[in-house]
């Protein structure tokens, strides 16, 4: 997943004789396949796991190649513009793709179909393994922001007569961004290491899917689809509108309920102060309730409860300028990054065996073994992943699993579900919002005039790689029909 563990260049070949068998099926003897990954364990040690079994099942070997995360987008980029076979299989973020998409073969047409293809979750397998109606990757991991709460403090007799005297309603997890607020501000107690809330505020921690995290709930509206980070007629940027500074102010709110030295958290640092007992909830994806119900890493294992994302009955309408209210909530869960993605490039000299590889590291059974082994960085993109309760209980208790898996699934299969972006020059835009958040955060500009410079610097960059360009990606991004 989004682990930015920026060590030294590594690789590691998974080499050898081939294996002593009857038969090779199917047979790829002197085959050498070259996947590049960032630096393990995580997504690397996946890749590693599959290719020993497929080794053993095809007589192929494969070589995982790996680079630092801010390393992999240069190296992957060359190798494809190059025209040489550097790699022949390659994973990444779907942000990437629109600037890997014109160099990467098509998927095999057996693989899409049958039951394996179908029990690929459709917000994968319709939208991020898609582009230009082409299916031009296969997600090997699931990525969606979810809720994790302590069900210990939650269902504490006092704790919950306490909050209802205070709030007016049963302590419970949020359907609202307000009532996570507010239970942030009930267990923040800084005399007994107890805090509200852990989320992600560093700059260059992943802070920026946090926040559109909290603004996805009053930015994405189920009538205007694709409105949430830009006009998706005209592509003029729309985070700065009343939607955008709500959830900016909410997750402003969030970091002054958190461990004092929470704006030097990224997500590693989320799963830390969850598991070690400091918070009484986060959001985050779903390495933080996995980890949190680790006893070899947790305090807290045992207790660890799941839910899908707060919602809103209030959402922003960018056409008519105005707040939509709803007669009930509307779930609006966010696609934060959206889940490493693997493909085969048109240099290959080993297309039809790198294919192979990628079906088979992304079959039920070796996924599903993945999402379960610590360090993979595997999350749900299945249905069998969310599935199969038995798989899960050597994690979780019979409770957290039914939570995990069912906020997993809700989330992924929500009717509001809302995309990130994939954009040509994606880092360039987000890197404006590291900024800027990072200067709101500290105090140091208002929210409303952080988002105008963001909004301001996104219009210029659109207009600088090209708006009509931009303007078909994001509707292509996010399944709008060309204009």
């Amino acid at each position: 997943m989004r682990k930015w563990l920026l060590a030294a260049l590594a690789a590691t070949t998974l080499a050898g004789a081939a294996p002593a068998q009857a038969a090779c099926d199917p047979d790829y003897s002197g085959v050498q396949l070259n996947f590049a990954s960032q630096t393990g364990p995580y997504i690397a040690s996946a890749l590693q796991m599959a290719a020993k079994k497929w080794q053993e099942k095809t007589c192929g070997t494969v070589n995982v190649v790996e680079f630092p995360w801010s390393e992999l987008y240069p190296k992957i980029v060359t190798a494809l513009t190059s025209g040489e076979a550097t790699f022949d299989g390659i994973t990444f973020p779907p942000a990437w793709a629109p600037d890997f998409t014109d160099f990467l073969t098509e998927m095999p047409a057996a693989m899409r179909e049958g039951k394996d293809w179908e029990d690929i979750a459709p917000v994968y397998r319709d939208r991020l393994m898609v582009w230009n109606d082409k299916v031009l990757s296969q997600s090997m991991d699931g990525d969606v922001h979810t809720y994790t709460y302590r069900i210990d403090l939650f269902e504490d007799p006092k704790e919950q007569a306490d909050f209802k005297a205070k709030y007016g309603y049963d302590l419970a997890p949020p359907k609202t961004w307000k009532q996570y607020t507010d239970i942030a501000e009930f267990f923040n107690r800084p005399d007994k290491n107890l805090w509200g809330v852990a989320e992600a505020y560093r700059r260059g921690g992943q802070q920026f899917w946090f926040f559109f995290s909290h603004a996805a709930a009053y930015t994405n509206h189920p009538d205007n689809p694709g409105s949430m980070f830009f006009d998706p007629e005209t592509m003029d940027a729309q985070i700065n509108n009343p939607g955008w500074l709500r959830g900016f102010e909410e997750y402003i709110r969030a970091s002054k309920l958190a461990p004092p030295n929470a704006l030097n958290f990224s997500f590693g640092e989320v799963n830390a102060a969850m598991a070690g007992g400091q918070v009484a909830e986060s959001i985050g994806w779903g390495d933080t309730g996995v980890i949190a119900a680790d006893p070899k890493q947790s305090k807290i294992s045992g207790h660890v409860g799941s839910a899908v994302l707060p919602g809103s009955d209030e959402i922003y309408n960018t056409k008519t300028k105005q707040w939509d209210k709803f007669p009930e909530i509307i779930s609006t869960p966010f696609m934060a990054f959206g889940g490493w993605q693997a493909a085969v490039p048109q240099t290959t000299e080993h297309a039809d065996a790198a294919w192979n590889f990628i079906q088979f590291l992304t079959s039920p059974e070796i996924s599903g073994e993945a999402t379960v082994t610590g360090g993979t960085g595997v999350n749900p993109y299945r249905i069998s992943h969310t599935t199969n309760l038995q798989r899960w209980s050597s994690i979780f208790t019979d409770r957290e699993a039914k939570e995990y898996l069912a906020a997993q699934a809700d989330s992924i299969a929500a009717k509001n579900v809302a995309l990130d972006m994939r954009l040509p020059g994606y880092f360039s835009y987000t890197e404006v919002v590291e900024i800027e958040l990072s200067k709101a955060l500290a105090g140091e500009e208002e929210p409303q005039k952080a988002l105008d410079t963001i909004a301001t610097e996104w219009n210029r960059l659109t207009d600088e790689f090209g708006r009509d360009k931009q303007l078909a990606a994001y509707r292509n991004a996010m399944g709008l029909p060309a204009k």
